[in-house]
């Protein structure tokens, strides 16, 4: 572990980097493995004996390699946490993370502003297997304390939903799970370890899709999940016995990835606020979902909690005929329609969550559109922006 007085930005070059121990590189080198040769039947038959908590010890590829150590670790001491452990994708880290720690009767409190494969996996894998599933208000706080029940084993949150980017009070519910001995688990993709540090606010397990902004360059999938050391074995031999592993050059390339995270957050968030402030001015727009605008619900949270926005947010449109939204979408130049996010290019998705939200929990009129906004230049962006709502303008107020 590296000094905890240095920066973020200092951690975020060196941790995770032993060059020591690959020839004075500066990049960890790319671990192509599967097999492990031991050196005697002793070796062999008692390759698991002396294996702790902070051991590195290879055993088979799909139990780590020097390569996913690297990734792992400086993903780990970014959020805080005691160690971390790589995934195929992030909905692979979600279903691990969840996985290790429910089992059948339990129940799960998961928020109702969930990832979508998220929610799916929880009502067709989870159910299958035994676990009951309620979805809470994201906004409940303290109060989710009301819900618990006697077989209740985990929390799930996501802060801010990435879809409609409700802020959760973390530290008021980490307190209730904690009070009741139950898991508290976030997605904290959104922020990524720049910009929250979960363990530091109470959470047990940090999800994270790496394929996100921890790679930046939409060429990877990859998930991490980190733990405290308390439970790190549980989510480590669940991990193994499903057989969960990474590939390394996924890994390699988002520890390449990782180096420049801070900077590029920096400018993922300067960017989009500059975009999200204009989309504010426009009269096509009924409202800008982005927590740190000082007139969003989730603001006061946001700037309690969080060091930074990312580029992610929503706007919710006047209520527009689909056939005009889709006419706007279609003339973006820019701004490129597909399902992610995080990567250097912006993207836009029309975003329908009502159908997905419990009944009441979330209102809106007009259609929803979720952002993601790169690094190109924000005038650029903008222009591009303009250039499309003007396939709207002219019939402003026109209903579906």
């Amino acid at each position: 572990m590296r000094d905890q007085a240095e920066k973020t930005d200092t951690r975020i070059v060196h941790a995770g980097r032993e060059s020591d121990a690959y020839g004075g590189g500066v990049n960890p080198p790319v671990h192509h493995l599967s097999t492990v040769i031991y050196p005697s039947v002793e070796k062999l038959v008692t390759r698991y004996d002396n294996i702790t908590p902070d051991s590195r010890v290879m055993t088979y590829g799909t139990k780590g390699s020097p390569t996913s150590f690297a990734l792992e670790d400086a993903v780990a001491e970014l959020e805080g946490g005691f160690r971390s452990i790589s995934f195929p994708s992030g909905l692979a880290a979600v279903a691990g993370a969840l996985m290790a720690f429910l089992k059948a009767g339990d129940h799960l409190l998961m928020t109702d502003s969930v990832y979508f494969p998220t929610r799916e996996f929880c009502d067709s894998i989870l159910k299958r297997f035994g676990v009951e599933i309620t979805y809470y208000p994201p906004c409940i706080g303290s109060d989710i304390e009301n819900m618990i029940r006697k077989n209740t084993r985990v929390i799930y949150t996501e802060s801010p939903g990435s879809h409609t980017f409700e802020v959760q009070d973390i530290p008021a519910i980490s307190k209730v799970a904690h009070l009741h001995q139950i898991k508290l688990l976030m997605d904290n993709t959104w922020a990524s370890p720049v910009f929250f540090k979960p363990f530091a606010h109470g959470v047990d397990v940090s999800i994270q899709a790496a394929t996100k902004y921890i790679n930046g360059h939409s060429d990877v999938m990859l998930g991490l999940v980190t733990t405290t050391r308390e439970d790190w074995e549980q989510l480590r031999n669940c991990t193994w016995q499903l057989g969960q592993c990474s590939g390394p050059d996924d890994l390699y390339l988002t520890q390449r990835g990782l180096r420049t995270l801070g900077v590029r957050m920096k400018q993922h968030q300067n960017n989009g606020l500059q975009v999200a402030e204009w989309l504010k001015s426009r009269p096509e727009v009924r409202k800008v979902l982005h927590p740190a605008l000082p007139d969003d619900p989730g603001h006061a949270l946001w700037k309690r909690d969080f060091h930074g926005a990312g580029g992610l947010f929503g706007i919710e449109l006047e209520p527009f005929a689909p056939s005009m939204v889709q006419a706007m979408l279609n003339r973006l130049k820019l701004f490129g329609m597909g399902f992610s996010w995080g990567g250097y290019e912006s993207l836009i998705v029309p975003s329908d969550v009502q159908k997905d939200r419990l009944s009441g929990s979330w209102h809106f009129e007009g259609p929803l559109l979720r952002l993601s906004v790169g690094l190109e230049d924000p005038e650029d962006l903008i222009q591009d922006l303009e250039q499309g709502l003007c396939e709207l303008a002219p019939q402003a107020g026109s209903l579906s």
